[in-house]
């Protein structure tokens, strides 16, 4: 039997393949998780999600397990080792990043709960099913991520433009963007 996946999926290898079989677009209610693919998108910002995926060990190595709390709390010291000596994407900013918006993370579980409550507002608490037949179909941005991305900036969050957001929203389940004819379209979360 043939797998049909998303065509970025096909000849990407087998990391690629696994986490577009088993990850990508699925659902995710854990604000840990969601934090961390706030965090991860956030890094990819003008590089390729093979180049993050490869390095993603490393960045749950180097940010606590994406623990919020113990993100927050990291000092710069810390921060600018993993400039020097980790083999995480050495951009100041986005280093730098995580830590600030593990702290807004912090205030927006305060505030709304969760995070994951914060942020699944933005699609009506329910997944965005798309029907996409081809891959120029699926768009970069949409007008739920450019709100969502002007109301992340607004409450402090960094590297949350609206290409992230969205990229976020596909990769945290809020929006499926799996092709129609891939195998993982529209299936029940697993």
């Amino acid at each position: 039997m043939i797998v049909r996946r998303c065509p970025w999926a096909e000849t990407a290898g087998a990391a690629m393949q696994a986490y577009h079989d088993t990850e990508w677009g699925v659902p995710q209610h854990d604000d840990r998780a969601l934090f961390e693919l706030l965090s991860l998108e956030g890094a990819q910002a003008g590089l390729s999600w093979r180049t993050v995926l490869a390095r993603r060990d490393a960045y749950r190595s180097a940010y606590h397990g994406f623990d919020i709390e113990r993100v927050a709390a990291m000092t710069d010291a810390e921060l600018e080792s993993l400039l020097a000596e980790s083999p995480l994407i050495r951009n100041r900013l986005k280093i730098f990043s995580v830590r600030d918006n593990a702290r807004i993370a912090r205030q927006v579980v305060a505030q709304h709960g969760s995070l994951d409550r914060y942020l699944w507002f933005f699609v009506g608490y329910a997944p965005i099913r798309n029907g996409w037949t081809g891959r120029g179909q699926v768009p970069a941005t949409t007008p739920v991520s450019d709100t969502m991305s002007k109301t992340l900036k607004k409450a402090g969050f960094r590297f949350v433009g609206s290409t992230i957001c969205y990229a976020f929203m596909q990769a945290s389940g809020m929006v499926d963007d799996h092709l129609a004819t891939c195998f993982r379209h529209a299936r029940e979360p697993r």
